[in-house]
């Protein structure tokens, strides 16, 4: 909603990723934000990337190993492997 409220994405975008978290069968899944996920944002250093939101996308995924999707110049210019 974030990014939406942004008008970064289109609310059709978040309906469509909705329908999608909720498919068993889809291979997205939510990934609640732990105790776990707030200490791996220590690994991502503000400077290189300001916004919160942004950061805990970024640790999320720093977390469990995988890239992070974003088209954010800054999250693609730090050291995490990015898709988009």
């Amino acid at each position: 909603m974030y990014l939406v409220e942004k008008n970064r994405l289109s609310v059709a975008v978040y309906a469509d990723l909705k329908k999608a978290l909720h498919d068993p069968g889809h291979v997205l899944q939510e990934a609640p934000v732990t105790a776990e996920i707030i200490d791996a944002m220590l690994e991502v250093p503000r400077a290189d990337i300001p916004d919160m939101p942004d950061r805990i996308v970024a640790a999320t995924a720093a977390y469990f190993g995988v890239p992070t999707i974003s088209r954010d110049a800054r999250i693609r210019a730090s050291n995490l492997q990015t898709v988009w």
